[in-house]
């Protein structure tokens, strides 16, 4: 008689014991979303570029996401959402819309750092998690405005970690994640977060063959981005550039083998403030689309321009100025160097 309760209570002990595993996040990820996703921001930009087979500027709008990190007006995203744009807002889940600049940037890890005209009316700040715990496998899960719908779900899982420098040149001080949750277009900039609920990367972007979320997602670890925008607080210029050398530089008569030929230019910005000049002609240099036209930026800070790791030094360098200290840059521009200068805002 006494044997039935006995099964009874195992059968109880080992339901339990099954229902643990899911029990660690299993607040549900319903639950936690629902206490994190008013720290979600989506961000609207507003610029200038040069149309494909254009000449002259034509306006254009953008669509990313962030997260408010501060109770005060600091939203982190990345990088490619905010350089170069003249300007952004901010847009809260009770839809509350604030004006915005960027005050931190580090374009090589596709970070940065904005700063809200005011406080949110009801500010909803995200903790930040410890990136360097995560493992492969750990349930995630991010949000963010993919092709502009807000505030949307995606949950997947971590599925590779990746060093600096070793997924793409372009992006040398990124740390990654690479995940299988869906990323389109408008999460980037977006937060992920953990089973807590906090955040433990920043979205960077996707390798895609359709450009759609069935491909590899990529999301700089929280970490490298409390680094290099927040303890560091990278210098942000207001300009995009691309690196050129090779055949490329020997047909723009560089008078040294590499330098940054000047994309975009921010108005307001640093690099406005000094006369820097963004390119206007749109051409295809071994199937990438460059715009010609613009200054290339040289030396700066009497560093000269040759690849990823003087671009690194100057850097460096310009993250030690202090406020009002001068900044000094050489650009080739209409066969000949010229000097430009302006102050760190």
């Amino acid at each position: 008689m006494t044997r039935l309760p006995f099964l009874l209570r195992l059968s109880l002990v080992l339901a339990m014991t099954v229902a643990l595993p899911g029990a660690v996040g299993a607040e549900g990820v319903g639950e936690v979303l629902k206490r994190v996703n008013p720290s979600v921001v989506t961000i609207r930009t507003k610029g200038k570029e040069v149309a494909a087979e254009q000449t002259g500027l034509t306006a254009f709008g953008g669509v990313g996401s962030g997260v408010l990190i501060s109770a005060g007006d600091k939203v982190l995203t990345a990088a490619h959402v905010v350089n170069g744009v003249d300007e952004i807002t901010v847009t809260f889940l009770d839809g509350e819309t604030i004006t915005a600049h960027v005050v931190s940037s580090e374009p090589d890890a596709d970070v940065a750092l904005i700063e809200l005209a005011h406080p949110p009316r009801r500010p909803a700040v995200a903790v930040l998690g410890d990136s360097d715990t995560v493992e492969v496998g750990d349930q995630v899960f991010v949000v963010g405005a993919p092709y502009g719908i807000a505030h949307s779900l995606s949950v997947g899982y971590v599925s590779a970690r990746h060093k600096p420098n070793t997924v793409y040149s372009a992006l040398s001080r990124a740390e990654f994640f690479q995940t299988d949750a869906a990323i389109n277009q408008g999460n980037s900039g977006g937060p992920m977060f953990n089973m807590k609920g906090e955040v433990i990367g920043v979205v960077s972007h996707i390798i895609s063959k359709s450009g759609g979320f069935e491909g590899l997602g990529f999301v700089v670890t929280v970490n490298m981005a409390r680094h290099l925008v927040l303890d560091r607080k990278s210098f942000w210029t207001g300009m995009s550039g691309v690196a050129i050398s090779g055949e490329l530089a020997e047909a723009l008569n560089l008078p040294q083998p590499a330098g940054l030929l000047v994309q975009h230019v921010a108005t307001k910005s640093p690099a406005a403030q000094m006369g820097l000049h963004p390119g206007h002609l749109p051409v295809t240099v071994e199937g990438k689309s460059v715009l010609l036209g613009g200054d290339v930026i040289l030396r700066v800070q009497g560093i000269e321009y040759q690849d990823s790791s003087s671009r690194d030094l100057i850097q460096e360098a310009l993250d030690r100025l202090p406020s009002g200290a001068p900044v000094q840059v050489t650009v080739f521009r209409g066969g000949k160097a010229v000097e430009l200068s302006a102050r760190v805002p």
